[in-house]
């Protein structure tokens, strides 16, 4: 862990050092932002920049002065973007409302620029809560978070259906996957044969009974999230959202107050995703643990709630953390495509063959947790952090 008495990641300098870096956040599930912002290197140094144009919400970033990183000045412009890139992602949505298995990717482009506002605001809600009402700021994201699930569902089962099928492809080719590590000194060329032939006859069938239970599961989600968007509930955040992009509910005695009002709150986020990255398992550990996915999973929502209080005091994502934030997301989708694989194979009366072949294929998806997991730790740009204390 760093010192407490190094500079955070959030808290922005007054005169920048010439030559400092440049970036863009490009994580998996948003677009990049584009722009620069300030990230702090491995060896605690900082860099700082800030984009030419508006800052990924719309609205233009802090310049950097203390005496502008007021909730006024900051936080309340930067909800009201993400309120208004909300409403433009709900009517984009509305006139481009065909079903997404019938060529309507502007609905589903819109489906995503929707959730991503959503998560922008509720987690912004979360970690500057002190500053707005508490009542309202809870509520609200009660709600969005109810709204992105929901949007969220039918793009992760599409999303995993078009892993498993790919990787089952890519193990039933012509050479069956070598174990990992020497293989066994008893092995002989007969046994591989039969392997392949094996995972060769069972890999159409498993791809088959994928397709028919994930495309079951995306049609559900896919008629829940209609209905969600045609509830009243929906239309009670819609209406939420619309009254907070032109009058943000602030706290009482919010007019005024000290930069510490944002930069603290922010720090607190950041501390806690380090302190969560610090006690991940090692990297030694079993990759078919599936007990130690849960930490893998609480930091990776920490970094993205660190990565939009950084977008909010400093007007952009921070860059350095781009890498790690795909690489977890990477890790989150091989889990849940191994567990599919693994209940896949818990389907009664399958054959022989169907069940070698999940099994196969869930071996496979462990795999790729571990290696998502080491990319991470590359990536990671405080190497101190990932030895717990």
């Amino acid at each position: 862990m760093r010192r407490p008495d190094q500079q955070t990641t959030t808290r922005p300098t007054t005169d920048p050092a010439p030559g400092t870096g440049t970036g863009a956040d490009a994580t998996a599930d948003t677009p990049p932002d584009g722009g620069t912002g300030a990230g702090s290197l491995p060896d605690g140094t900082t860099r700082s920049g800030h984009p030419a144009g508006p800052g990924p919400s719309g609205t233009g970033p802090a310049e950097g002065h203390p005496g502008d990183l007021t909730t006024e000045a900051v936080l309340a412009p930067y909800l009201r973007g993400q309120a208004a890139d909300f409403l433009r992602s709900l009517r984009l949505h509305h006139e481009h409302s065909a079903p997404a298995d019938a060529g309507g990717h502007d609905a589903a482009a819109a489906t995503r620029a929707l959730r991503r506002a959503a998560r922008r605001i509720s987690g912004s809600l979360h970690t500057f809560r002190a500053a707005l009402d508490p009542h309202w700021a809870d509520q609200l994201r009660a709600e969005l978070a109810w709204l992105s699930g929901v949007l969220a569902r039918e793009h992760a089962y599409a999303g995993r259906l078009t892993r498993l099928v790919e990787a089952l492809h890519q193990l039933s080719g012509p050479a069956l996957p070598a174990a990992r590590g020497a293989r066994a000194a008893g092995e002989t060329a007969a046994s591989d044969a039969q392997g392949r032939a094996a995972l060769g006859v069972g890999a159409a069938r498993a791809g088959a009974l994928l397709e028919r239970r994930l495309t079951l599961a995306r049609t559900r989600s896919h008629s829940a999230a209609l209905q969600a968007l045609g509830s009243s509930r929906f239309h009670a955040v819609a209406d939420a959202v619309a009254l907070l992009a032109s009058d943000v509910p602030l706290a009482p005695g919010t007019t005024g107050r000290t930069p510490e009002a944002l930069l603290e709150p922010a720090e607190r986020a950041e501390q806690r995703l380090l302190a969560a990255v610090a006690a991940l398992p090692p990297a030694d550990t079993e990759p078919y643990n599936e007990a130690q996915d849960a930490a893998w999973h609480q930091a990776r929502l920490l970094l993205r709630l660190h990565r939009y209080a950084h977008e909010v005091v400093l007007g952009a994502a921070a860059p350095a953390l781009g890498s790690c934030g795909h690489a977890l997301d990477l890790h989150r989708d091989a889990v849940e495509a191994a567990a599919a694989a693994a209940a896949a194979a818990r389907t009664p009366r399958i054959a022989p063959a169907t069940a070698y072949a999940l099994g196969v294929l869930h071996a496979d998806q462990r795999h790729e947790v571990e290696a998502a997991r080491a990319v991470f730790r590359e990536t990671w740009p405080y190497a101190t952090a990932l030895t717990a204390p």
